[in-house]
């Protein structure tokens, strides 16, 4: 098991415990790189683009379809820590899914401190709502990464929800409340208790597949190890998925790809 007890650090370890940006070198320019392949990507892959699923300015979603009809759709949710980015950032990532047969909904959201965590959490619910709805999928597969992967665990009780793939998400914000982070999420202990998956496990779902770079910070890879590992102690269906030599963030090339990890877990469980 990754990382030691959080709970014996003080407020400026345990930050660097989740400082994904410190813990990399050249992490800037990859989220840059990202975003100027995402803007490329739009660019030539037509898409329905910003269909609102609420009143909010960044709540809305992007539906880009791989030409197949009955195609399952992957639902994926960026990250940043719940105060950063876009969904336009990470449209690249729908290039690997939409090669393999599926179509792909990149999901916006209101950043904190704009809303309460809260607040944003009940967001995703409505997207995935609206998103049935709209693109009436024959299967439903939620993903997110990071802050993202947070999100997505929360939304595997959705109805709308037949599967899910959480990446390099938080599980339990108990750390998080003691860190810098906070500063703008401002988490109540209720909140705590309240949004963190690991908290509150479902009695039945779909498939969970928790994945994450093995070259991540241990705090991250923890999480993600004690959540599957409480998942299937709950007789869950799903597994762990690390990927020796990624990162925090090389490993989103693994769902750019065709023939990623990522992209293949995805289609995975969407395929049943």
């Amino acid at each position: 098991m990754a990382g030691g007890d959080w709970r014996g650090m003080d407020r400026a370890t345990l930050s660097r415990a989740y400082d994904n940006s410190g813990a990399v070198a050249g992490s800037s320019a990859t989220m840059a790189a990202l975003r100027a392949r995402s803007a490329a990507f739009r660019e030539r892959q037509a898409g329905a683009l910003d269909l609102p699923y609420g009143e909010g300015e960044r709540q809305r979603f992007d539906l880009f379809r791989c030409g197949r009809a009955g195609a399952p759709l992957l639902a994926f949710i960026h990250g940043g820590y719940w105060q950063r980015n876009d969904k336009h950032g990470f449209s690249a990532l729908a290039e690997g899914p939409l090669a393999r047969g599926l179509d792909v909904a990149m999901i916006g959201y209101t950043l904190c401190p704009g809303a309460t965590m809260t607040a944003l959490s009940a967001e995703i619910p409505a997207a995935l709502s609206a998103l049935r709805a709209h693109a009436n999928p024959p299967r439903l597969v939620v993903s997110g990464w990071s802050a993202g992967g947070h999100l997505a665990a929360l939304a595997m009780t959705c109805p709308e929800v037949d599967a899910g793939l959480a990446v390099s998400g938080i599980f339990d914000l108990a750390p998080i409340r003691r860190t810098a982070l906070d500063d703008a999420l401002q988490l109540t202990e209720d909140e705590v208790a309240a949004l963190s998956p690991i908290r509150h496990l479902p009695r039945r779902a779909g498939p969970l597949t928790v994945a994450y770079g093995a070259g991540e910070l241990p705090e991250l890879c923890r999480q993600s190890q004690v959540y599957q590992a409480a998942w299937a102690g709950a007789g869950l269906p799903g597994d762990l998925l690390a990927l020796p030599g990624d990162d925090h963030f090389t490993v989103l090339d693994q769902m750019i790809r065709p023939d990623g990890a990522l992209t293949g877990a995805a289609l995975r469980l969407a395929t049943g």
